[in-house]
């Protein structure tokens, strides 16, 4: 009954000295209790989170950085590797050209010796016939003119005569 009653007498706009200082007295000590129990980890915890986004952020950043360069540099090697696709095709083809360009040369040198070669054989063969036909010639006077001889020499004194001369003549010379 003292409860209701002392309920019952209770006023907000009029509060009891001792029911303040009770009450200040537990909200202190709780204050300070969460204070150190609740709020310090919550706010340690608060200030970790904080710290590790602000690091993701960073870490991001940096990333996004590195990204860019690679991009860059990814760039620049394949402007070279294009570069020097390009000046591998030019020698390839400058090669190439130059190897048809020589064998060109070699075969026209070629031809050139096979054509000296040919000349000078067919000059060597014509000679060759010359030869042999001017001494199938000579051998064809000389049987001519020994049967003319022959005829016309029939009897000893003509041919005494004839050699007689050819002597005489040999002697002058």
């Amino acid at each position: 009954m003292t409860a209701i009653f002392f309920l019952a007498d209770f006023s907000v706009i009029k509060p009891d000295p001792g029911l303040i200082l009770w009450t200040s007295l537990i909200f202190i000590f709780l204050w300070f209790f969460l204070g150190k129990m609740a709020f310090r980890p919550i706010q340690q915890a608060l200030k970790k989170r904080e710290q590790d986004i602000q690091s993701s952020l960073d870490e991001a950043k940096h990333a996004r950085q590195e990204m860019a360069n690679l991009k860059a540099e990814n760039e620049k090697l394949l402007a070279e590797a294009r570069e020097e696709r390009t000046r591998m095709l030019k020698e390839a083809k400058e090669a190439g050209d130059n190897i048809i360009n020589k064998a060109k040369e070699k075969a026209k040198e070629e031809a050139v010796l096979i054509m000296a070669s040919a000349k000078q054989e067919i000059q060597n063969q014509r000679m060759a016939l010359i030869t042999d036909l001017k001494n199938q010639i000579g051998l064809l006077a000389i049987d001519v003119a020994e049967k003319v001889l022959r005829k016309e020499l029939k009897q000893d004194s003509e041919q005494t005569k004839y050699i007689n001369t050819l002597v005489d003549e040999i002697k002058l010379n």
